[in-house]
Formats: structure tokens, sequence, C-alpha cells
């Protein structure tokens, strides 16, 4: 995944490591251009697809929809944490007050059972 730039957040594919500094990056189904990125501005998913080394953008292309990445990336919680952090940036201030009215009305039931328990 390249975690800076203008493609920060999206998964792309080692194809080749050119230098202990640098990989060649593709992601074809994301948008990615073939280039060098630096490992710093990359970051190692588990996730791994098998490919000959330097696979044109077709075989790339082909494995990546056959190990069907994209389904298998939203599945972690990796991916879940982004989205959910990415929807709480987008949140209006009416959502936020609407969250904490929810909060407190959990908070109220929780604390009534726990009475009810105790009793």
């Amino acid at each position: 995944m390249v975690n800076y730039g203008p493609d920060a957040g999206k998964l792309a594919v080692i194809v080749d490591i050119i230098d202990h500094n640098r990989a060649l990056v593709e992601g074809p189904t994301t948008g990615i251009a073939r280039g060098a990125y630096a490992f710093r501005r990359l970051t190692l998913t588990p996730l791994v697809v098998k490919i000959p080394r330097n696979a044109g953008q077709t075989v790339l292309k082909a494995a990546i929809e056959k190990q069907d990445l994209a389904a298998s990336w939203a599945k972690t919680s990796w991916a879940k944490k982004i989205a959910s952090r990415a929807q709480r940036a987008s949140n209006t201030d009416f959502d936020r007050f609407k969250l904490q009215k929810y909060k407190k009305l959990r908070r109220e039931i929780v604390n009534k059972a726990v009475k009810a328990t105790k009793a």
C-alpha cells in the first residue's frame, strides 16, 4: 500500500526490487502506474500475489483479479479501520451530535441494567 503522495491509500503490488531503498511498483486495478517507489513511501501488507519477476500489466492484473485482492483487503481489520477513520472524518457537526446522544442513551441503559443486577 502506498502511504505517501497522490496515490496514498491505494493498493499496489511490488513487481521487482530495484535496490535496498526502492521497488518497482504497479497497481493496475487501483490506477497506480508502474514506477519506482522508495520503501519509506510504501507499507507492506500481509497480502501476497504470486507473479513472475517483472510480470507485465496483463499478467499482474489477471493474478490480482484471480485472487480477488480488493475483496480480501476489504475484509482485513486494517482496511476496516481506515474506512472507519474516513467515515468519522467526514461526519458533520450534526452527525457528531447524534452520536453523542446515542452514546449517552446506551450508557443510561447499561447503568440501569447494572443497578438492576446489583439490587
